[in-house]
């Protein structure tokens, strides 16, 4: 005799899932090894503390992304059952994107002016 075993409804779906791996499949990172550096170097932030690559994303929570020339932020709509490319704009909403003065620039401008 087979038995189907059949998990409960709450049980057979994740309400979180790893920031970096979020990151990745939301295609906001192009891989899941940036999402980590990017993590330990501190240029993400989760409801506005440093975050590691571990951290449990939920819907609701508010990523910040601080690349080389600018500063993301998102809000998490939902968290990824697969990584399709039509999906991953569902993922999330921009609430804020700011330029930044790259830093080699900056650099250069500082050597040029002394």
């Amino acid at each position: 005799m087979n038995f189907l075993v059949v998990k409960p409804l709450f049980l057979r779906y994740n309400c979180f899932v790893r920031l970096d791996l979020y990151l990745k499949t939301s295609r906001l990172v192009k891989r899941r090894a940036v999402a980590r550096a990017m993590c330990d170097e501190g240029r993400v932030l989760v409801n506005g503390q440093e975050a590691r690559p571990a951290k449990e994303v939920k819907p609701g929570d508010t990523i910040t992304l601080a690349f080389s020339t600018r500063s993301v932020e998102i809000e998490v709509l939902g968290i990824p059952v697969t990584s399709k490319k039509g999906s991953a704009e569902e993922l999330y909403r921009v609430t804020t994107d700011k330029r930044t003065e790259n830093e080699d620039n900056a650099w250069r401008k500082n050597r040029s002016s002394q």
